[in-house]
């Protein structure tokens, strides 16, 4: 019988792994000992390994509250904060580079956080092969690499194929939430995720910071020199306060 989540070779899903373009470049960046000696003490106990099977997160975090995925936690400061505000709530964090795993993982340890896990690995293929569908209340998407450049621009991460499988990945009334630094890519981003017929904007273009995404020291410099900082927040269709 087959797998509807996971077609064999030669369909259309094969076809999409071919052709999915990676919105990072892994750079060898210096580790420090801290980093690493967190990477590797801490990644068996509040890590979770890439692999092409779906993800039981009420049997991972152990009950069933809220999850929310945060994909691109930099240095960590920031999953860790909201984690740390929300314990109500559970997350799941998505990084690729190591230094960054360290450092979040580091956060884990000494703020004594039970309710955030991480994944190092590429986050288009965690959404697609470990994330069950309508399993998220929320997804973050903060500060992605704007590539700036026209020609780097295909490496986005914010495409139409990709925000389809994060909608898909929501409940009813999940909210999907963006936020950049880059007037562009904001406006591309507010431009997909409006064509996108699973989600339903939440305010009248942009929308305001939420208290819950705190101000990065990135962000409140860059404000304090006149750069603007855009959030794009929509929800999962299906929730009548959402429409």
């Amino acid at each position: 019988m087959t797998d509807p989540d996971h077609p064999p070779p030669g369909t259309a899903d094969d076809a999409h792994r071919a052709a999915h373009i990676r919105s990072f470049v892994l750079r060898q960046g210096r580790v420090s000992s801290a980093q690493l000696r967190f990477h590797e003490e801490g990644m068996p106990r509040f890590g979770l390994a890439y692999q092409p099977a779906l993800l039981d997160l009420a049997a991972i975090f152990g009950r069933a509250v809220p999850k929310i995925l945060e994909i691109g936690c930099g240095m960590g400061e920031t999953t860790a904060a909201i984690a740390a505000a929300h314990p109500e709530n559970d997350y799941l964090g998505i990084e690729v580079h190591t230094p960054g795993v360290g450092s979040l993982l580091k956060e884990i340890v000494s703020r004594e956080l039970t309710n955030l896990r991480v994944i190092q690995h590429d986050a288009v293929d965690v959404a697609r092969d470990m994330l069950p569908p309508a399993s998220l209340a929320g997804i973050h998407v903060f500060f992605p690499d704007p590539w700036p450049k026209k020609r780097q621009q295909k490496r986005r991460l914010i495409q139409p194929p990709f925000v389809r499988l994060l909608a898909e990945r929501l409940v009813p009334g999940g909210y999907l939430h963006c936020a950049t630094d880059w007037q562009d890519y904001a406006e591309q981003m507010l431009a997909v995720l409006a064509a996108e017929p699973l989600l339903v904007n939440t305010a009248e273009g942009f929308a305001p910071r939420p208290d819950y995404r705190p101000q990065t020291k990135f962000e409140t410099r860059g404000l304090r020199l006149g750069h603007g900082v855009w959030d794009v927040i929509f929800r999962r269709a299906g929730d009548p306060a959402a429409q």
